[in-house]
């Protein structure tokens, strides 16, 4: 169940307002954005956006990217290494995640799947892939850029697929690829790789 785990934490779009054991300032913004795009294919790291924090722990851009691929840094707020990286057209989504959370909102997902369907929040209307670590605080050395002891999975969103219309399975299988939430807003292919 650690795939399920570390995708829920990427689905609710750290960061999270207040969580972790203690506030800690972030890293300079170059080793955020280091550590952020380790998630990605190494094609795409380059030339990723970058999102990470500020000394007073605001989300903000730490670099602009010219592809389509935006990574999000580490909280270091959280006592794991979490970064994560998605297409742009999953960014509405992602945001109003992390906005409603940071607001105290319970059921996140029940507001955005009515936003959704109200026609105010947008989801991608093609596969749009995710890439995330998930390990301990210490996974990433700020030195070398290694990361170590973080497990990765891969995620790709297919709005509203089911098992039927893509010829996945609905339940994980032996680290096969399987479709999580199918027929939902959210719904998408996992895959993690040694599971």
């Amino acid at each position: 169940m650690r795939f399920l785990f570390a995708f829920l934490v990427v689905v609710f779009a750290l960061p999270l307002i207040g969580c972790g054991t203690q506030a800690q300032s972030p890293p300079s913004a170059d080793e955020q954005v280091a550590a952020a795009v380790t998630p990605a294919p190494e094609a795409l790291q380059d030339s990723a956006t970058v999102l990470g924090y500020t000394d007073d722990m605001e989300l903000t851009t730490l670099r602009e990217g010219s592809n389509a691929l935006i990574c999000l840094a580490d909280d270091p707020r959280d006592d794991r290494f979490h970064p994560a990286c998605y297409h742009e057209s999953l960014e509405p989504f992602m945001k109003r995640g992390r906005e409603l959370r940071a607001q105290g909102v319970a059921n996140v997902d029940s507001v955005r799947r009515a936003e959704i369907e109200a026609g105010t929040l947008s989801m991608p209307d093609r596969p749009a892939a995710l890439y995330s670590l998930s390990g301990p605080a210490d996974a990433f050395n700020p030195e070398t850029g290694d990361v170590s002891g973080a497990e990765p999975l891969y995620v790709v969103y297919a709005p509203f697929e089911t098992g039927a219309t893509t010829g996945l399975p609905t339940r994980p299988e032996g680290g096969k690829p399987w479709l999580m939430e199918a027929g939902q807003p959210w719904a998408h292919i996992m895959y993690q790789p040694g599971q």
